[in-house]
């Protein structure tokens, strides 16, 4: 229920709605608007790949060597996006902080992202699109990108002054996503109707298992 609702103070509670799909409440880190379905990859860690690997220590002996380093990592994030790009992935949802490197490739390449997304936020999607995260980063660079998720829409949503990303996905089980977006005049009003609808919505379900049982 906490990531299918979100409350908005400040508004009268006529203007509480039904949004079909999920509303993230934080911003696009990087916007690439585009028309009909599109394919969303999920990410738990950042793609800019790091110089060394934890634990490993990196030695360089000159500013030269550095710099070649941080050119190889630039042109490996580029070539990530590229393959992005040419799998038709149009949305990048993050668990982790992205690198402004990779932000700029985004823009370029027409990719949208979303970063810093709670577990709750990734295991939620994942079980409405049966994806799971992908891992971006081996010896094979070209291989075909398979683990995405459809999605149908994908714009901003402006609740009173919070920027929020509103997303319908293609669900692959019975559950089909609505956000309920509550609004009240102060937070606490908002909270006592979060927690009513909440208890109503337990009830329900303990009405119905017993109805299956």
């Amino acid at each position: 229920f906490a990531e299918l609702h979100a409350a908005v103070p400040g508004l009268p509670l006529a203007s509480s709605r039904i949004l079909p799909g999920i509303v993230l409440r934080r911003d696009f880190a990087a916007y690439c608007p585009a028309d009909g379905e599109l394919r969303a990859l999920l990410v738990t860690e950042p793609l800019r790949p790091a110089l060394t690997a934890p634990g490993v220590e990196f030695v360089v002996d000159s500013e030269g060597q550095y710099q070649a380093s941080l050119r190889w990592i630039t042109r490996r994030t580029e070539t990530l996006m590229k393959r992005l790009q040419s799998n038709n992935v149009k949305l990048l949802l993050s668990s982790a902080k992205q690198d402004e490197v990779v932000i700029y490739y985004a823009k370029l390449y027409g990719v949208s992202v979303v970063e810093c997304l709670s577990s709750e936020e990734m295991a939620l999607i994942s079980e409405i699109t049966g994806v799971s995260p992908y891992v971006p980063f081996g010896d094979n660079m070209d291989r075909e990108i398979t683990e995405t998720a459809v999605v149908t829409f994908c714009q901003p949503l402006l609740l009173v002054s919070r920027r929020c990303v509103h997303i319908g996905f293609s669900s692959v089980c019975a559950f089909q996503p609505h956000c309920l977006i509550l609004c009240g005049p102060v937070d606490g009003v908002n909270e006592q109707h979060a927690s009513a609808l909440q208890e109503a919505f337990t009830m329900l379900q303990q009405l119905f298992k017993t109805v299956d049982q």
